[in-house]
């Protein structure tokens, strides 16, 4: 007969304790220990690699080697004919890894992963569904338009019944949708606690490690954003990849968190269509293309996302204020660092702000914290407080200091290239970023500057 044991888990981060404690000791969260049963249960051949682990088990001990001795051959990636996912995971899924996808409900995380599925028309993909049934992944795949031969579709959470479909398809990838759903008979407890999630991540990434083979998860997040189940989970796979964007707007961003296998800085951008996400290999030009010159209140900066240069629109509305408190609204940009620029305005420039409500707003649904769009905000803001438009050839790239000091930004080779590639004229760039940079090789006028008032007289005169 197994033998039962009850333990106590926060569901916060995943510390554990023999009683229940009000406070996690952990992570300083109040009430979150549950109690959940474990079932030390024997090793069974449904699930062959949960036994290799399990007290009992023949399999060979591990032992230490010089890492001199160790050879190594580097294996060639599978590329998922997806050019913004591979960009992402550093050129293409590493064979054996487990890669964990996390986005709001809604963002298109499965969308994503049956279009992969879909994509990898050389390869036998299994997708593991726990939360569709067969018919609706049928109505997805019919609105994505693509159909692939070897792509297996399984509705199943139980991961002892899962193992042995895979282990009589020998798949090539295996996508599961997704982690919060899975079981393992192995833990009496329900399916999203924080034991559960860890048995079944364990799994996957021991068949995952021993066989070779890459394994998607989707996972969910909690109201703060971060994925939903213990913290561990992060640790235990190899690459996490963070889904965002308004799902009322048509872009995406899918960033890198941690990845063993490539950088983290770099991101991939889609847009949701009827048919799918659409991958947008030129996303500035996309996102000023509605751009219109002849308007105040328009200021056009050049950011970095990850590795990737963006041209994006800042907008900023300007007016009296109707009621005693003037209004401060950021959609898109850090609402402190506003306020923080709107009172360097006003200490440094005279401009008279207090009395006004001051809008903002990144074109395209974008989020972004760098600080090269500080110069572009002022621009705007300015502009729409005096009604004037800012020149359409004209882009900013500079941060601003708290005593009205133009300051140099990382990487501006690449926001002139791509100003460049667009067709701008001009840009107004900090002057110690110009000192240490050959400006000739470049086709686009810059103008260096040290002192906000320097720009603004530059840009109105």
């Amino acid at each position: 007969m197994a033998k039962l044991k009850t333990l106590y888990f926060c569901q916060s981060c995943g510390a554990q304790s023999a009683k229940w404690i009000g406070r996690c000791p952990s992570c300083g969260e109040w009430n979150t220990y549950v109690e959940e049963v474990i079932q030390k249960d024997e090793p069974t051949a449904a699930n062959a690699w949960k036994a290799s682990t399990s007290v009992g088990s023949t399999s060979k001990a591990a032992r230490p080697r010089v890492i001199s001795d160790i050879l190594f051959e580097e294996e060639p990636r599978m590329l998922t004919q997806d050019g913004e996912l591979d960009r992402v995971l550093g050129g293409g899924l590493v064979p054996g890894s487990l890669v964990l996808i996390g986005g709001e409900p809604g963002i298109g995380k499965s969308t994503l992963m049956l279009q992969i599925a879909m994509t990898l028309r050389q390869l036998k993909v299994l997708y593991v569904s726990g939360e569709e049934s067969e018919q609706q992944i049928k109505m997805r795949a019919e609105r994505l338009g693509e159909q692939h031969p070897g792509c297996y579709i399984l509705t199943e959470t139980n991961t002892q019944n899962i193992f042995k479909q895979i282990d009589q398809l020998q798949p090539n990838v295996v996508i599961v949708d997704s982690i919060q759903t899975l079981h393992s008979g192995l833990v009496e407890s329900g399916a999203g606690s924080v034991s559960q999630v860890r048995e079944c991540t364990q799994e996957l990434l021991k068949y995952a490690k021993e066989t070779g083979v890459p394994v998607l998860l989707i996972g969910h997040i909690t109201k703060d954003g971060s994925i939903a189940g213990p913290k561990i989970l992060e640790h235990m796979v190899d690459t996490v990849l963070q889904f965002e964007g308004d799902r009322h707007l048509s872009y995406r961003i899918l960033r890198t968190i941690k990845n063993r296998f490539g950088s983290t800085s770099e991101l991939g951008i889609y847009e949701m269509q009827g048919t799918g996400l659409r991958q947008v290999s030129n996303p500035s030009e996309i996102l000023l293309s509605q751009r219109t010159e002849s308007l105040s209140g328009m200021a056009i900066g050049a950011t970095l996302e990850g590795n990737r240069p963006l041209l994006v629109e800042v907008q900023a509305l300007v007016t009296p204020a109707t009621y005693g408190t003037p209004q401060r609204s950021s959609t898109g940009f850090d609402a402190k660092r506003l306020n923080m620029l709107l009172a360097v305005l006003e200490k440094r420039s005279g401009l008279r702000l207090g009395q006004h409500d001051v809008f903002l707003n990144i074109a395209g649904g974008l989020r972004l914290d760098d600080p090269a769009l500080d110069l572009a905000v002022c621009a705007a803001v300015v502009s729409s407080l005096n009604d004037l438009p800012i020149r359409g050839e004209v882009c900013l790239a500079a941060e601003v200091g708290l005593s009205g000091e133009i300051r140099a930004v990382s990487r501006l080779d690449q926001r002139l290239s791509e100003a460049e590639k667009l067709g701008f004229a001009e840009m107004y760039i900090s002057q110690f970023n110009a000192r240490g940079l050959d400006l000739s090789r470049y086709g686009i006028r810059v103008q260096p500057a040290g002192r906000l008032d320097a720009v603004l007289e530059g840009l109105f005169g």
